[in-house]
This record gives structure tokens, C-alpha cells and sequence, in this order.
């Protein structure tokens, strides 16, 4: 696990990083996002200790990367942007070199094995790193990351450099070492990270802009409520019958995706449904509904509103609900333990006024 308790990077009268707090928990798979300039890498290079924070805690596996580095380091493997490697090298001896670097305790020809199998690098294992294509070298990086089988796994951009056969390939492996692994994924690939991660963290000037998966963050951005409908019929007639559906903002007619058949965008209000509606009135005029969806926001829409200045607002009313209920059943949690004790001083005045009879009846007899 992964907590991040108020972190503070300032150069000077610069702050990069500005009292980040988040938690990564076991097993869990985070996307860490943000445009340059934002704090990722410093926020990142804190989290390893390969610099320090001006204040604020990093704690790894409960140890404070600061107050404990070596012990902090030991459960982290890291691949940075630029890949740690000796070119003169070869695969092998690289890899050994970083294997008695780490004090790994493992097996050393079993586990060197089963991580050169993992990134796929065995066909290279005896080859000088110099001569390795971008691909093989970033690669080389990961297995590094990986060698001590340390349970967080930092990686920043894991598949520049690869081609897309490779990238589907360490995709799979990241999913894969997400079951056993807590991972901090960085890419500028968003759509890998939606593809990969549980979670996304996106900051921006230096700060969390959006904490959350990437569905809730689609419903939480205010933005358009839209449909796109492909329908057969008369364009004309087409988007004169959607604008008089109930709830129908705007209607717009796309490029023609079919000889005479055009997509049209709907707007409808909020918490608007027009579906059946929709589907009612095109039957009833003979026309042919070939495509409907929503036109949901990617991971690319969801990064470029927060971060280019849109306004967006995140909607909290559900997390006002639940902040709403526990306080709720704090409160209520409170009165029972009130009432318990208000019970247990009866009960105890029972047993006095019970004891105080019994003596009276003691003392007439």
C-alpha cells in the first residue's frame, strides 16, 4: 500500500507539488496522470525517494520514504521515463548486476528466468544493451523494475518505444502483475490507461484535479447529455420529428456515413431518457433506426476538460449523499452508545433501589 499524506514539493517560491494526499491500496492498479509541468514526475521521483519533499509524508508498505529510504526502497520497483541502463553491458550481466544491487534473496538463475520470460527478453539475454532497439532497451528497464519481485511496481511510460504488438503484450503483463502488485502506471497513452487501470489520478498545477475510475468521472463531469442516432430516412423530416421529441435540447445532422443516411446528434436535459420515445416515433413514420448509443466521453475528453481550463465541475452530490449518511450513522452510532450507558445507570439504580428495599425489610424484622 501506497499513502500519501499532505505532500509539498517547493523550489524556491515555486511550489510544484502542493499537499497531495491520496492512497494506493494492495493489488490495485492506478493510473497517475497530468500535462506537463503539472507535478507528476516530481510527485513520482518523491514517492521513490529519489528526491525529498519539503513536507509532507510517503509512506511505502507503512515506512516513511524519508525517515526509512533503504527500507521504503526495498518494496519498490521503479522504471523511470528514461530507463536505468549500462549500455555496455550485456542483457545478462545487467541484469545480475541489478540482482546483487538489490541484495535479491530469490534464486538468482530461476527468478533472472522468470522475469526475462515475463518481458520477453530471453531471445536478447546474451546481447550488449547498446545495440538493442528502443523496444528491447525499455524492456531491459522493466525487468529491472521487476527483479526482487518487489510488491509496488512505480512505472512511467512502460511502453514508449515499443510497437503496438509489444504494447497489447506488457498491457497484459501489467494487468497480470496488478493481482500480486500495487502499480502506479504513467503513460501519455490515455487510452492504455484507460485499458489498464482501476483507478486515475489526474493532477494539474500541481495539485488533484480528479481521483476516481474512469466511469464515475465520465457521470461526474458536468458535460452534454447526448445520443447518436443513425436513421434511414428523410433528413429534413428526420431532425423535425427529433427536435419535437419531449427533453430534446438540439438536434444536429452529422456528415452523411451512408448514401442518403445520416447520424444525428442528440442533446436532451438531464436525467431525460428519449429512447422509447425516439424509437415510437421513427416506427410510426416508417423509418429504419440503424445505430443508437450515447456518445459517452473518453479518458483523452474527460484529461483535456480538467486540464485546459474548461471549468469543469465534478459533481459531488452523490459524494455529498455519502458523506451525508455517515455522518448520519455516526450520529446514530453515538445516541445507541448513549442510550447503552443511560441503560446500564437504570439498571444500576434498579439494583441499588432493590438493595435498599431488602435492607429495609431486613431492619423491621
Amino acid at each position: 500500500m501506497i499513502e500519501v499524506q499532505n505532500l509539498t514539493k517547493q523550489y524556491g517560491a515555486k511550489t510544484a507539488v502542493n499537499n497531495l494526499s491520496f492512497t494506493v491500496n494492495d493489488g490495485e492498479i492506478l493510473g497517475f496522470l497530468g500535462p506537463n509541468g503539472a507535478g507528476k514526475s516530481t510527485t513520482m521521483n518523491m514517492l521513490t525517494g529519489y528526491i525529498s519533499s519539503t513536507s509532507g509524508k510517503a509512506l511505502i508498505n507503512g515506512i516513511d520514504i524519508l525517515d526509512d529510504p533503504i527500507g521504503a526502497k526495498k518494496n519498490i520497483g521503479y522504471l523511470p521515463e528514461i530507463p536505468p541502463l549500462y549500455l555496455d553491458m550485456t542483457v545478462k550481466d545487467y541484469l545480475n548486476f541489478i540482482y546483487d544491487l538489490k541484495k535479491c534473496k530469490l534464486p538468482r538463475k530461476a527468478h533472472l528466468e522468470d522475469v526475462c520470460g515475463l518481458v520477453m527478453i530471453k531471445d536478447v539475454y546474451n546481447r550488449i544493451i547498446r545495440n538493442l532497439s528502443k523496444g528491447y532497451k525499455q524492456r531491459v528497464g522493466l525487468a529491472q523494475a521487476l527483479i526482487g519481485n518487489p510488491p509496488i511496481l512505480i512505472l512511467d511510460e512502460p511502453t514508449v518505444g515499443l510497437d503496438p504488438k509489444q504494447i497489447i503484450e506488457i498491457r497484459t503483463l501489467i494487468k497480470k502483475l496488478g493481482k500480486k502488485h500495487t502499480v502506479i502506471l504513467s503513460s501519455h497513452i490515455l487510452s492504455e490507461i484507460q485499458a489498464v487501470c482501476d483507478r486515475v489520478i489526474i493532477i494539474n498545477h500541481g495539485q488533484i484535479a480528479a481521483d476516481d475510475t474512469t466511469e464515475n468521472l465520465t457521470k461526474n463531469i458536468s458535460t452534454d447529455h447526448k445520443l447518436i442516432a443513425r436513421i434511414d430516412g428523410s433528413r429534413e423530416e428526420v431532425l423535425k420529428t427529433l427536435k419535437n421529441i419531449p427533453g430534446v435540447v438540439s438536434v444536429v445532422a452529422d456528415m452523411e456515413r451512408e448514401k442518403g443516411i445520416y447520424d444525428y446528434e442528440i442533446e436532451t436535459r438531464e436525467d431525460v431518457d428519449i429512447r422509447r420515445e425516439l424509437f415510437k416515433r421513427i416506427v410510426a413514420r416508417n423509418w429504419v433506426i440503424l445505430g443508437l448509443k450515447t456518445s459517452e466521453m473518453t479518458l483523452e475528453d474527460i484529461f483535456l476538460k480538467i486540464t485546459m481550463g474548461d471549468n469543469v465541475v465534478i459533481n459531488t452530490k452523490k459524494k455529498d449523499a455519502e458523506a451525508k449518511a455517515a455522518e448520519a450513522d455516526e450520529k446514530a452510532e453515538q445516541y445507541d452508545e448513549k442510550a447503552k450507558a443511560t441503560d446500564a445507570k437504570a439498571e444500576e439504580y434498579d439494583k441499588l433501589a432493590e438493595a435498599a428495599e431488602t435492607h429495609e425489610k431486613e431492619d423491621e424484622e
